[in-house]
């Protein structure tokens, strides 16, 4: 399994392009910066075959209707987001405006939903608390999870937004504590880890 990690927009958001063996990939949060986006896949003849969004707050999935344009495919996104995300309460001018919705080609996650796109399977993981909707992705025969906003390394995504939960993020972060400790983290924003690492310095996840 192939990563690339592409840092966008005002808040550093992370966006990851994942591929296999073959020419198609999967890009998950595309939050900012379309063309830089676009510019990686086009120099390394990739296309999009699904667009996975962890969770939908502006700055993980506010590129992905340009990007969406030249290379149309899928978007799976969890349906407790739908009502909020493409409303104007998802917006920062001027860095973020309220994001698109695509017409058609939605694809709506469920808890333990199977994915398989790109010659890569995974495994959802809803994982409410810093939104409702919030889901993991992951990869368990690569040993990698796609954590969003909900497990970073050495904390844990904001729980004091208004549709923030702290109780549900706790039991959020309980469930990815169980995972096998050589789990590589890539999360939202900063640097990847492992869960156990996390499981070792991290207190959010220590008391989850």
């Amino acid at each position: 399994m192939n990563v690339e990690t592409i840092v966008v927009g005002a808040f550093d958001s992370n966006c990851y392009v994942a591929w296999h063996n073959t020419q198609e990939a999967i890009v998950i949060d595309p939050g900012s910066d379309a063309d830089t986006i676009l510019e990686f896949l086009e120099s390394n003849r990739l296309t999009v075959a699904a667009y996975y969004l962890t969770h939908g707050h502006m700055d993980h999935v506010c590129a992905m209707m340009d990007i969406r344009r030249k290379m149309p495919a899928p978007v799976a996104v969890h349906p407790d987001e739908i009502e909020w995300m493409y409303s104007k309460w998802n917006q920062i001018p001027p860095f973020y405006p309220v994001p698109r919705r695509p017409d058609e080609g939605e694809l709506f996650l469920a808890d333990s939903m199977e994915l398989s796109h790109a010659g890569l399977h995974c495994r959802v993981i809803h994982t409410p608390g810093h939104t409702p909707g919030g889901v993991c992705f992951y990869f368990e025969n690569e040993k990698t999870i796609f954590t969003g906003d909900t497990l970073f390394a050495g904390s844990i995504g904001r729980t004091d937004f208004p549709m923030s939960d702290p109780q549900l993020m706790r039991q959020s972060l309980s469930r990815l504590a169980k995972l096998p400790p050589d789990t590589v983290i890539y999360s939202g924003h900063g640097p990847a880890s492992s869960i156990a690492e996390e499981k070792r310095s991290n207190y959010f996840l220590q008391r989850g």
